[in-house]
């Protein structure tokens, strides 16, 4: 069996040291970082999310600013008050919770957000600005990849990575941090010829592509470390469960590091959605 990455256990300490660096913010006389969440709608999984958000930043010391709107609210009334919150000196960051309601396009919204204030990594800007190699917000989910693989890969230099999807989301930017971190990279999809042998030749292997189990044990070569970033539901008789895009049991048989679905890379999420938040306050104070 091969060594389980505790996402949990990570993100409690990113946590941690967050806490901490405010709190040296604060006794430095900076200003107290400030969040601000912003839901249309009352989607269920959509509160108990910004709920979580909301708790989680207040307990690392940031002031927690949450904007609701009702689902009907307009495109405009949106963006007014994203306008609103990138004047607000006290909001450091914006997360404007997904998914929008269907008569409101996402896309304007947030393109909208100050590129600086911009704490989920989504604006063009942040994206063009990764690409290039540049300082910017990085997407929150990719930079817990990346967190997680730093415990347990020495040096990245030279490491064949395979990342398994090509979305905007996961996909691009986790490829553009392992490049970052001299990696030889892969970006492999549905359409890929060979998928099975080119998952096989990866030192680093990351699955986003949103298929339940779709990469099997024999997908995986020996050693190799596996993030898996799917969370999928799937039905088991009359209860359903979470699954990831890796096969969990027959993989970890192989894989000399593995990521577990749940308890693996969706608790880095929120915690890198904080850790995004004291950046964008420090370089908005003037640091670094």
């Amino acid at each position: 069996m091969s060594n389980i990455i505790d996402g949990k256990k990570k993100a409690e300490q990113v946590r941690a040291d967050i806490a901490r660096e405010v709190a040296a913010l604060l006794a430095a006389g900076k200003p107290r970082p400030g969040l601000a969440v912003v839901l249309v709608g009352e989607d269920p999984a959509s509160q108990v999310y910004v709920r979580n958000k909301v708790r989680q930043s207040e307990e690392v010391g940031f002031h927690s600013i949450e904007h609701r709107l009702p689902a009907d609210a307009s495109q405009q009334q949106v963006l007014e008050l994203v306008q609103h919150l990138n004047r607000d000196p006290a909001v450091n960051g914006i997360l404007v919770q997904l998914p929008l309601p269907k008569h409101i396009d996402q896309a304007p919204i947030i393109e909208a957000i100050h590129p600086a204030k911009d704490v989920d990594g989504l604006t063009t800007v942040n994206a063009g600005l990764l690409t290039n190699g540049q300082q910017g917000l990085v997407p929150c989910t990719p930079l817990g990849c990346i967190l997680l693989l730093r415990d347990v890969v020495p040096s990245f230099a030279g490491l064949n990575a395979v990342v398994l999807g090509r979305s905007i989301l996961v996909g691009k930017p986790v490829a553009s941090l392992l490049l970052a971190e001299n990696c030889t990279v892969t970006i492999a999809h549905s359409r890929t010829r060979e998928l099975a042998e080119v998952c096989r030749a990866a030192d680093i292997l990351v699955a986003a592509v949103g298929r339940p189990k779709m990469v099997q044990g024999d997908w995986v070569k020996p050693g190799a470390i596996v993030i898996d970033v799917g969370i999928n539901r799937v039905q088991d008789g009359d209860k359903s469960r979470l699954v990831g895009d890796v096969d969990f049991e027959a993989a970890a048989k192989v894989a000399g590091a593995i990521t577990p679905v749940p308890g693996g890379v969706g608790p880095m999420t929120i915690a890198c959605l904080l850790a995004n938040t004291l950046t964008a306050a420090k370089r908005q104070f003037g640091g670094n």
